[in-house]
């Protein structure tokens, strides 16, 4: 007779079968709701990134003096009096 028979009642010894698979569907609960939680986060990290970037985008055009002439530095077609931006260059 081993020890946890002779200090546990009988019923509590059955249900170690249950217990498993109870914390088996919690496990699947908490993971779930996990994964969720984080698939909203990354949805909410994407909008805002691209937010910040469109904002970003604004501020640099309207601090812009005008189009850049070539050989100027530049960061995207629109700011090259000529809209042709190679390696961050106005041709």
């Amino acid at each position: 007779m081993s020890l946890y028979k002779s200090v546990l009642p009988e019923n509590v010894i059955n249900m170690k079968g249950q217990v498993s698979v109870e914390m088996l569907i919690l496990i699947a609960v908490v993971i779930a709701v996990v994964a969720l939680a984080a698939t909203y986060l990354m949805s909410t990290m994407e909008h805002t990134g691209k937010h910040i970037e469109e904002q970003s985008n604004e501020l640099l055009e309207r601090t812009s003096i005008g189009k850049k002439g070539p050989g100027e530095t530049c960061y995207s077609d629109e700011i090259c009096e000529s809209n042709e931006c190679t390696e961050n260059t106005c041709e």
